[in-house]
């Protein structure tokens, strides 16, 4: 499949990959996890990320078998949306002329919501090839493929112009690389003014090392999560100021305990996650950032 690159971007090419990243890879091209995508079908926004919020705790209740599995599939996606949503309002102001970019983009539902809130042009990478023609899949079927792009591509090498985006974001795929190089892409990529906004699992360092819930979290998703604090070293290195910083950590814990009873969608890795958020060695968080 060729991906049409937007001007000012260089042709479009099998990325660049280390034996890692190609693990990467090969994980995401054959993942087809339930959780992604049976919340996905409900309203063709596939996210590969979690929920936040308070959890409508009355699907547990219903007595049809049937029924309450959709309600608790429903509710699920509520709260992933809700966490996209969260995310997307920390990067305007934008305008329709103004262009985003999604690193980590997945199956590409945060590209479609910031299009949708901002009417404006977004470019997604991803690693895996499979998500990319996906993604670009669903761009076409909405109709809007001309402003929303998916690209078969290395989020630390883009290829992207230089000072092309008013905006950029990664939304739980910044474990899978090393920060610094992540940051002086983006920093490269934004214009002056322009923010970032990363939403991310990190491990607490006043906790100590990482915990043993968070080392069964890296083996799960063959990732490196990495201690809260070198988040901000790492963008003070690359010229990105946080101006907003939140703790989403309880916000996240009605989505685990939920997805905890979803017998149909569980992976095994929930009880992991609650018990590093309720530990305090793992948080969730969401930093804002500005390019100076």
């Amino acid at each position: 499949m060729t991906i049409t690159p937007h001007a000012g971007t260089r042709a479009a090419q099998v990325p660049t990959q280390s034996t890692y990243q190609s693990r990467v890879a090969d994980y995401w091209n054959a993942e087809e996890n339930p959780v992604n995508l049976e919340l996905g079908k409900l309203d063709d926004l596939y996210h590969h990320h979690y929920g936040v919020g308070e959890a409508d705790r009355t699907v547990l209740d219903e007595p049809d078998p049937v029924r309450r599995r959709e309600r608790i599939t429903a509710e699920l996606h509520r709260l992933e949306h809700n966490q996209a949503e969260l995310l997307a309002a920390r990067l305007g102001p934008l305008s329709p002329e103004d262009r985003v970019f999604d690193a980590g983009c997945g199956r590409g539902g945060g590209s479609v919501v910031a299009h949708l809130r901002y009417g404006c042009h977004a470019d997604g990478v991803t690693i895996s090839e499979k998500q990319a023609e996906f993604a670009n899949a669903q761009a076409r079927k909405r109709g809007i493929d001309d402003r929303v792009r998916y690209h078969h591509r290395n989020m630390l090498d883009t290829g992207f112009a230089s000072g092309a985006y008013a905006a950029s974001w990664n939304n739980e795929s910044s474990m899978y690389v090393e920060l610094d190089l992540l940051f002086a892409e983006h920093a490269r990529l934004l214009r002056r003014g322009g923010r970032y906004v990363v939403v991310t699992g990190c491990y607490n360092d006043t906790y100590g090392r990482a915990s043993r819930e968070v080392s069964l979290i890296n083996a799960h998703y063959i990732c490196d999560i990495h201690p809260r604090s070198e988040y901000f070293r790492a963008m003070a290195r690359n010229r990105l100021v946080p101006v907003h910083v939140e703790d989403l950590t309880e916000a996240a814990l009605p989505y685990w305990e939920l997805r905890k009873e979803a017998d149909h969608l569980v992976t095994g890795i929930e009880d992991t996650f609650l018990t590093a958020y309720r530990n305090g060695s793992f948080q969730y968080l969401l930093i804002a950032a500005d390019r100076v």
